[in-house]
């Protein structure tokens, strides 16, 4: 499921992540690997507030969809 539908609170683990290689890249650089873990802390219109490697990052809901868990 992408992390977007990802009930806050629990950890999960990545998958797969979706979409062109830049992006792919670019969610890398800011920890988002397969086989690592994710923290849903927050959601607000969709966009999220997660825990991922003991680091707080805001993603869009865009880029949380790209992202499956």
């Amino acid at each position: 499921m992408p992390l977007t539908m990802a009930p806050s609170g629990q950890v999960h683990t990545v998958q797969r992540i979706t979409g062109r290689d830049e992006i792919r890249r670019f969610l890398a650089s800011l920890g988002f690997v397969e086989g690592g873990t994710v923290t849903v802390v927050s959601e607000l219109a969709g966009n999220l507030i997660v825990n991922v490697k003991d680091t707080r990052v805001a993603l869009s809901k865009g880029m949380a969809s790209r992202i499956l868990v």
